[in-house]
């Protein structure tokens, strides 16, 4: 049997620096791009009665408006997705409770059956009942 080469072994990292060559690379030059081609400010009022002279406003770059939105959206729809997952995660450490208890049993059963005396061993076989041939 041969040891797998030093290659496959270093296969995860290599595979990972291509998809960072792939994905993450040219992600960061569209969002650089985005940032660049929307910089003109945009004021983001958060007081739904006065549009003209509102109590809370800020004044930001249109990217960074849209890259805060986007994160908090990402956030939100991270906390709903876990919230939501509740009961796989409540059922998976019941099976989980279940499962340790069933191996703590089995173990209780190895070693009750470890600690008496061996088991006999079966009794031989009798010979085969042979009849003669009669006598003529």
């Amino acid at each position: 049997m041969s040891r797998p080469s030093v290659f496959l072994q270093k296969a995860p990292a290599v595979l990972r620096k291509i998809l960072i060559a792939i994905v993450v690379i040219p992600l960061v030059v569209i969002l650089v791009g985005f940032a660049v081609a929307n910089r003109q400010t945009v004021t983001v009022s958060f007081d739904p009665f006065s549009s003209t002279q509102p109590a809370y406003a800020l004044t930001l770059p249109l990217f960074v408006v849209i890259f805060l939105l986007v994160i908090l959206g990402v956030i939100v729809g991270g906390i709903a997705t876990w919230l939501g997952q509740y009961k796989w995660r409540r059922a998976a450490r019941r099976l989980d409770a279940e499962v340790r208890q069933l191996h703590e049993e089995m173990d209780a059963v190895r070693r009750r059956f470890a600690a008496s005396e061996p088991a006999p061993p079966p009794p031989e076989p009798a010979p085969p009942l042979v009849i003669p041939p009669p006598l003529a």
